[in-house]
């Protein structure tokens, strides 16, 4: 073994036993405080103070906010962050995802490619569809998200 070969293992030795200690530690408090990462009874769980205003449920707003965190998880790798097409991995496809920014699409056509994919609704075979991964509700908030990026003023809601 080479003078610095031993050096990096050294290096590497160390780090693993402050990386182990630290977690033992992490393990130590747990046990310490068992209650800590207990969940809340839901009996009590309507009692529990929230910081901030609510949205009602049912809300076109709750949906905006729920359809958001649903298109980060499943369109914005093709999408985009904003919705334009412009996803990382949109110069991969050829159609290019969709600007939903500026569709023309109304909500009901949304909500089925959503559920049937691209193909289905002769477009491209590249939109997957997501009716046999995402509950009915997320598709609905999902087009409800999309719907409150959409710049066409025409655009039906």
């Amino acid at each position: 073994m080479r003078p610095h070969d031993s050096r990096a293992l050294w290096i590497g030795v160390l780090v693993l036993a402050c990386l182990l200690s630290w977690v033992g530690g992490v393990h130590a408090q747990d046990a310490a405080h068992p209650k800590r990462n207990a969940p809340i009874p839901l009996s009590r769980a309507a009692s529990v103070p929230v910081d901030g205003p609510t949205l009602p449920r049912d809300s076109r707003e709750a949906a905006v906010f729920r359809g958001g965190l649903v298109f980060a998880n499943y369109c914005v790798t093709c999408h985009g962050i904003n919705a334009d097409g412009n996803g990382r991995a949109a110069r991969l496809y050829d159609p290019r995802p969709a600007n939903l920014r500026v569709t023309d699409k109304n909500d009901a056509y949304l909500g089925l490619i959503v559920k049937l994919g691209g193909q289905a609704m002769g477009r491209s075979p590249f939109m997957p569809p997501w009716g046999a991964e995402l509950t009915e509700e997320q598709m609905r908030d999902i087009v409800a998200y999309v719907r409150s990026l959409n710049l066409r003023a025409d655009a039906t809601p």
